[in-house]
């Protein structure tokens, strides 16, 4: 309950416009911590630099909630060009994708825009061999995601294509069952946005049992799941039941954030376990960044204490 306290404190807070302006003009030194750059080039060597150790990128390109189609598919032309660019890096392509971002919601020529620039996304990204992944948003947009994902996976293959379930909402449990049919490329996460506690569960031990009902339930469908957690608690259950069960290293994979807990991600990929970082960057990131600080109060003593400096 005091994890929800704090969160909800945190992004009532960094959603005043006087507390944004204050953390935009003093704050990017800050969030480089957890932002590779503004541009793809600078995202794109922070993935070459993680495959040193062995550890893999998820790239994403910081922005949601656009207000207008032209804005919708001007940011799917740069997701567009960062698969290009990451190809032409000698990359792998792997990206997230907030279909707010690319105009979910916004109906253009009879179809929402949200899955026509997805369709264009993931069509460019499987010629590639790449991936794309369908980042969950608040709850109002989980069931349109959803459907989205579904029409996604029956045209370009889960092979290409997956979404993301938080398991501090109640429904997840039963999204993942209903999902099974396609044997989904599922990233499990606790979830960082401000929810109401009638659809999002306040207290955090819940949150963290239903993350592990959810990883182990995707495990014994025999889908592959990322787990994505720098909950060491999580992890090591995780690999007991991979290895009581017989779940292949090859069927599962350990997520974790750019900047965050490097040692423990280079010790995963040490033991064998496949790892990959999400490496968020871009101009918009203060939504992103206040997520992180709402995560834990020992990020926020971290900003506070460069804010000072400054």
């Amino acid at each position: 309950m005091l994890d929800q306290i704090y969160r909800k404190a945190v992004l009532t807070v960094s959603g005043q416009k006087l507390v944004e302006d204050l953390v935009r003009s003093r704050g990017w030194g800050m969030a480089q911590r957890f932002v590779a750059g503004e541009d793809a080039a600078s995202a794109i060597r922070a993935v070459q630099e993680l495959q040193g150790d062995g550890i893999l990128g998820n790239l994403d390109l910081l922005g949601e909630f656009v207000a207008s189609p032209e804005a919708a598919n001007d940011f799917a032309a740069k997701v567009l060009k960062l698969l290009d660019e990451a190809h032409a890096a000698g990359l792998t392509p792997y990206v997230s994708v907030k279909l707010s971002s690319v105009g979910q919601g916004q109906t253009v020529g009879g179809e929402d825009l949200g899955l026509s620039n997805a369709r264009r996304i993931v069509g460019r990204a499987r010629e590639y061999g790449g991936f794309v992944c369908l980042d969950m948003e608040d709850h109002p947009r989980v069931d349109q995601t959803l459907a989205q994902f579904r029409l996604l996976v029956n045209e370009f293959g889960h092979a290409h294509v997956g979404t993301v379930l938080q398991s501090y909402l109640y429904r997840s449990e039963a999204d993942r069952d209903s999902l099974d049919d396609l044997r989904p490329n599922l990233r499990i996460v606790k979830g960082a946005y401000l929810e109401p506690e009638s659809v999002a569960m306040p207290d955090k031990a819940d949150v963290d049992a239903s993350y592990r009902r959810l990883v182990y339930a995707h495990m014994r469908a025999g889908n592959y799941v990322n787990v994505a957690t720098h909950d060491e608690s999580i992890i090591e259950d995780v690999k007991l039941f991979a290895l009581a069960h017989g779940v292949s290293k090859d069927a599962f994979e350990f997520q974790m954030l750019y900047g965050i807990r490097r040692d423990l991600q280079q010790d995963l990929a040490r033991q064998g376990y496949r790892v990959r970082a999400y490496i968020p960057y871009g101009r918009d990131w203060y939504p992103y960044f206040s997520r992180r600080i709402a995560e834990t109060p020992r990020n926020a003593v971290f900003v506070l204490r460069g804010m000072l400096r400054g």
